[in-house]
């Protein structure tokens, strides 16, 4: 995992056990109580697949060449085989950045705000673009690099899916009793 993600993780579970749990972020551990270990517990995995999909967003951002000089060219290309600025860094910065801060809904937004806004055919193009790039920074000349880039645009797609549906799912009681009622009722 990537350091920066881990310490969004981190940061953002602290927030989650500070509000939900009412644990200060200094406490020791060895102040909690079964009861405390098992709120940090339960707080952490009903929040593990947003955190999971967010580090996986991010590092499919990261496989791509980074928004310096010498990648100017390729999110050149990047932008005009999509048609679509939303994924330019100068666009995506930001959410990168609140991304690493704990917040990913942003960017998962923006990515599907992109894929959606192409077309077919720009969605091939774009998919060369970044099968190409991939395949010059991760050594896989054997495989096409249409293919390639197809791939990585479906895995960006569905990760975003992903972060805004762990995010969507709420710790709403009357959701989850709703829920628990419709499905003993059939």
């Amino acid at each position: 995992m990537l350091p920066e993600v881990r310490s969004y993780v981190s940061t953002a579970l602290a927030d989650q056990l500070e509000h939900q749990l009412d644990l200060a972020p200094h406490l020791e551990a060895g102040r909690l109580d079964v009861e405390g270990v098992a709120g940090v517990a339960v707080v952490a995995a009903a929040h593990s697949d947003g955190y999971a999909a967010t580090g996986h967003l991010l590092g499919l951002l990261a496989a791509l060449p980074a928004p310096t000089a010498t990648g100017e060219r390729f999110w050149s290309a990047l932008w005009k085989s999509s048609g679509t600025a939303y994924l330019l860094p100068v666009n995506i910065r930001d959410s990168v950045l609140r991304s690493l801060a704990g917040e990913g809904t942003a960017l998962a937004r923006q990515v599907l705000s992109a894929v959606d806004e192409m077309t077919p055919p720009q969605r091939l193009a774009a998919g060369e673009v970044i099968g190409q790039a991939l395949v010059e920074s991760d050594h896989l000349p054997d495989l096409k690099t249409q293919v390639i880039g197809e791939l990585w645009l479906r895995d960006l797609e569905l990760t975003a899916w992903r972060v805004l549906h762990a995010d969507r799912r709420s710790d709403d009681p009357a959701g989850r009793q709703a829920f628990l009622d419709a499905w003993t009722s059939v």
